[in-house]
């Protein structure tokens, strides 16, 4: 008798353990749920605000003469993006030469050359610069970069667009860097020993196996920088100038050495100037800022589908 209560008293407790159990875990399914809605509220909300009072500067200026103008001047009510777009690409294209090249060696190097101990201690001083505000970056560039390249015999103006590009460069080589060497990490040991017994050395390993295998995450991590770069602000208002001007191809040198201006720093400018919030000025801030939302997330897109076609699985 006495046994058969201790049974029942068990079977009760186990079941009510159970049913606690599964309580909690619709309790955490439908905190985590509420989080993973909550970003995408945010995100469809400040899309609607962009796209709501870009509509109303849509009604101001000609959609066509924004998408197709070749000149920004607000106080004519000028409104053609293109030198701002290709201002914004210039800075991303020539960051992206200093940032990917120096990224993904100091990946390899991390992932494969240093000892435990080097890792340490470089992993971590490396991802400090990401810590940096940007205004240091922006005031180093105005300050000393363009000095330092002056010094090299370069013809540069106060503000201009290299040291811009190169301090942004500067800036986004930790990204680069620690999510190139996250995805270096995460290839099989069992590839990197099947590459030594055929006799390659570490250098044709690292090279010719690591990093075609981590091939779609260090992918993702160029896409994810660069995304970085177009929406970097401080950095290129303080040390590239806010002289809105196309790009000339015949004279890229030149067009380096010059100012120039960002969607970025035009938004900062037309939110700043002494406008009234119903003025197209102020307005083609909301249109810039969906202009550059539509560029960062078609490379968002292009990052997946790159990081899926290249993408390895290992069992």
């Amino acid at each position: 008798m006495d046994d058969q209560i201790r049974t029942e008293s068990t079977r009760l407790q186990l079941t009510g353990g159970e049913r606690s159990r599964v309580a909690r875990e619709r309790v955490y399914r439908l905190v985590l749920f509420l989080c993973a809605a909550l970003s995408v509220v945010v995100t469809v909300t400040i899309v609607v605000a962009l796209a709501v009072d870009a509509v109303e500067f849509f009604g101001m200026v000609d959609p066509v003469d924004f998408f197709t103008g070749t000149t920004w001047v607000t106080a004519r009510d000028q409104f053609g993006v293109l030198p701002l777009v290709t201002g914004t690409l210039l800075v991303t294209a020539v960051s992206a030469l200093v940032a990917i090249p120096i990224g993904v060696a100091s990946a390899i190097y991390l992932s494969e050359y240093a000892s435990p101990r080097a890792r340490s201690v470089l992993k971590p001083g490396l991802e400090i610069l990401a810590g940096i505000p940007t205004v240091v970056y922006g005031y180093l560039a105005l300050i000393y970069l363009t000095d330092f390249l002056r010094g090299l015999g370069l013809d540069l103006g106060t503000f201009n667009v290299l040291s811009a590009s190169i301090m942004v460069g500067i800036m986004i080589i930790p990204m680069v860097s620690s999510l190139s060497e996250d995805a270096m990490s995460a290839v099989p040991d069992s590839l990197r020993e099947a590459g030594y017994g055929l006799g390659a050395t570490k250098y044709e390993v690292s090279t010719g196996i690591v990093v075609p295998a981590a091939l779609s995450g260090i992918f993702s991590s160029f896409i994810l920088a660069l995304s970085r770069a177009i929406g970097e602000t401080m950095i290129v208002v303080m040390a590239m100038g806010l002289r809105p001007r196309m790009f000339d191809l015949t004279d890229p040198v030149g067009s380096l050495a010059e100012s120039g201006q960002t969607m970025t720093s035009a938004m900062v400018q037309a939110v700043t100037s002494d406008v009234g919030a119903a003025s197209p000025t102020y307005k083609s801030m909301f249109a810039l800022g969906l202009t550059l939302f539509a560029i960062t997330f078609a490379m968002n897109l292009l990052s997946n589908a790159i990081a899926a076609r290249h993408r390895e699985e290992y069992q």
